[in-house]
C-alpha cells in the first residue's frame, strides 16, 4: 500500500502549547491511539503511513485544533471522545456539539456540552419539563443538571432549586452511621454540594443555602409537599422505589421543572425491591412533555481509563450471564 505523508501547522506557539499538553502529554496519548506515525517539529506536525491511516489522523488532528481554537484547552479525554466518534464514523465536528456557553462558573470557566449525548441532554431539559438523565458515572448528568438549574435560577425562571437524593447507598445502612438523621444523610447529599460549589462558588452557595433559596434534601422530605416555581433534580433516582418515584413525581407544581437522574446498572436497594428508576420508563415512555436521554459510555468525560473500566465491567458480567 502506498505511503503518505502530510503536514498540519499550528497557528502560533499558545495554540500548539495547548494542542500538546503539559509536558506534551496530549500528544504523547495520540501518538498512542493514532494509525498513522505522528512526529512533531515546533508548531508543525507530519503524518506519516498508509493512505488510510494518514487521512484517519489528518481528520482526527483537525477536530482536535477545532476543539483548541473553540475552548482554549485540550485534554486527554477530549482526545479521547474524538476518537472515538471517529471509531464510530461519526464525523460530527466539535463546532457542532457544542453551542456556546450554558453559565460560566465563580472562577469565569465556561460550562458547555462536551458530547453529542450531553447536548441532547442539556436541549431536553431546555424543551421539558420533567426529564429523565440515564447513563453511567462521568456522562456529567448529575452535574449538567445542576448546571442548568442554576442557569434557570439566574435567569429568573424559577425562585429556587431543590436537590433530593434517596439516602440508600452501598451496603451501609444509615443506622451504623452516627449522628442525627441529617447529619447521616449529610454525605450522601455531597455530590451535589460539590457541583454547587464549583459553579456558584462556595460563598454565594450558603448564602442560598441560608436564604433557602436552595434546598438539598434527602427523598423522605418531599413527602407531602407541593413545589411551585421550583428547578428540582433526583439524583441517583436508580435507588428509589416505584412509590417513592410516584411520590417524588406529584409533588410537581405551577412552574416547576424536574430531571431525575441514575444509573439503572448500580441499583443499591435490597433484592427484594425493585427500581423507580426503571419502571417509570415504561410507565412515561410515550407521556407527551417527559423526556428519557440515555447517555451512554461514550459520553464520559473524565479519564479515559473509566471507559475502559466501564467496557471490562460490562464484558464481565456478560460472561458471568452466560456461565455463572
Amino acid at each position: 500500500m502506498a505511503e503518505k505523508e502530510a503536514k498540519i501547522s499550528l497557528k502560533d506557539n499558545k495554540e500548539a502549547a495547548i494542542f500538546f499538553g503539559s509536558g506534551d502529554s496530549n500528544f504523547k496519548y495520540l501518538r498512542s491511539i493514532c494509525p498513522a506515525d505522528i512526529s512533531a517539529r515546533g508548531a508543525d506536525i507530519y503524518i506519516k503511513g498508509d493512505t488510510e491511516d494518514v487521512k484517519n489522523s489528518f481528520d482526527l488532528v483537525h477536530s482536535l485544533i477545532d476543539i483548541v481554537e473553540s475552548e482554549e484547552q485540550l485534554n486527554i479525554s477530549d482526545i479521547n471522545y474524538m476518537h472515538n466518534l471517529q471509531q464510530r464514523g461519526d464525523k460530527t465536528r466539535h463546532r457542532d456539539i457544542v453551542s456556546g456557553p450554558i453559565i460560566t462558573t465563580a472562577r469565569g470557566k465556561a460550562i458547555k456540552a462536551k458530547t453529542i449525548g450531553q447536548k441532547r441532554y442539556v436541549q431536553a431539559i431546555l424543551r421539558d419539563d420533567v426529564v429523565f438523565g440515564i447513563g453511567p458515572a462521568g456522562t456529567g448528568k448529575t452535574y449538567l443538571a445542576v448546571v442548568m438549574a442554576v442557569n434557570a435560577l439566574k435567569n429568573k425562571d424559577v425562585e429556587r432549586i431543590i436537590l433530593v437524593r434517596p439516602a440508600v447507598e452501598a451496603g451501609e445502612k444509615l443506622g451504623f452511621l452516627p449522628g442525627d438523621f441529617i447529619e447521616k444523610v449529610n454525605p450522601y447529599l455531597r455530590p451535589l454540594y460539590d457541583g454547587l460549589f464549583d459553579i456558584l462558588g462556595v460563598d454565594v452557595t450558603q448564602r442560598y443555602l441560608e436564604k433557602n433559596i436552595i434546598e438539598i434534601a434527602p427523598l423522605a422530605y418531599m413527602r407531602g409537599r407541593t413545589l411551585n416555581n421550583a428547578f428540582i433534580i433526583l439524583d441517583e433516582a436508580q435507588n428509589t422505589t416505584p412509590q417513592q418515584m410516584k411520590m417524588f413525581l406529584t409533588r410537581l407544581g405551577f412552574g416547576s421543572q424536574a430531571v431525575i437522574t441514575g444509573d439503572i446498572t448500580q441499583v443499591d436497594l435490597p433484592k427484594e425491591e425493585y427500581s423507580g428508576l426503571i419502571e417509570i420508563q415504561k410507565i412515561l415512555g410515550k407521556v407527551k412533555g417527559v423526556s428519557f436521554e440515555y447517555l451512554s459510555k461514550e459520553d464520559v468525560i473524565r479519564h479515559p481509563l473509566v471507559q475502559k473500566i466501564i467496557n471490562a465491567y460490562e464484558a464481565y458480567e456478560v460472561a458471568v450471564e452466560h456461565h455463572p
